[in-house]
């Protein structure tokens, strides 16, 4: 016997219409069709040259049983570009500051001392204090620190970490935290 079930022909043809003012996610059907929509709307205005693309969908994280998510490059021409300025966290206590990133010339410190980072552990923490409070997989952190896609199982994430906790010190160490089986945040 065939698994088979009918619907009404109206059901069927009807799309149900989308609010264009609405800003907020939500989860769609996979028969629901939006309407073109143009970005500049919800983007804010580009310097004269810019342009926008949107996002390989590739480059976008993804989250089990939700929809995919939609994402936009703004693309601004190299004599535009802004001046890099350095990262810092401020810490919440006494008003001093937990880790100062000083990207130009690729110092790390924490309450003053320099650390003795190698390269791709101070890659990693500038990562990490420039997204505060943000959650990163492993494969994110892959991606975008290393520099490739996801190699091995996720345990070269671990380590440099872990490494980077003992450079913290015991003092600061809690501020790089693990949100089990996803990844890691920096929480000042």
């Amino acid at each position: 016997m065939a698994n088979t079930r009918t619907f009404p022909a109206s059901t069927a043809a009807t799309a149900t219409p989308i609010p264009l003012n609405r800003h907020r996610l939500r989860a769609v059907d996979r028969d629901e069709v939006a309407p073109p929509v143009d970005p500049s709307s919800f983007l804010p205005p580009l310097p004269p040259g810019a342009t926008w693309l949107p996002a390989p969908q590739h480059t976008l994280p993804s989250l089990p049983g939700q929809p995919p998510m939609i994402g936009y490059l703004v693309l601004l021409p190299a004599d535009q570009q802004p001046e890099p300025e350095p990262v810092a966290a401020e810490a919440a206590t006494a008003g001093r500051q937990l880790v100062r990133i000083d990207s130009a010339q690729r110092i790390a410190e924490v309450d003053g001392h320099a650390l003795d980072l190698t390269y791709l552990e101070f890659e990693l923490l500038a990562h990490l204090v420039a997204h505060p409070h943000r959650v990163h997989t492993r494969d994110q952190l892959v991606t975008t620190v290393w520099g490739y896609g996801h190699v091995g199982d996720g345990r070269t994430v671990d380590v440099h970490v872990a490494r980077l906790r003992r450079k913290l010190g015991a003092e600061h160490r809690h501020s790089i935290q693990t949100v089990r089986r996803v990844g890691y945040k920096y929480a000042p």
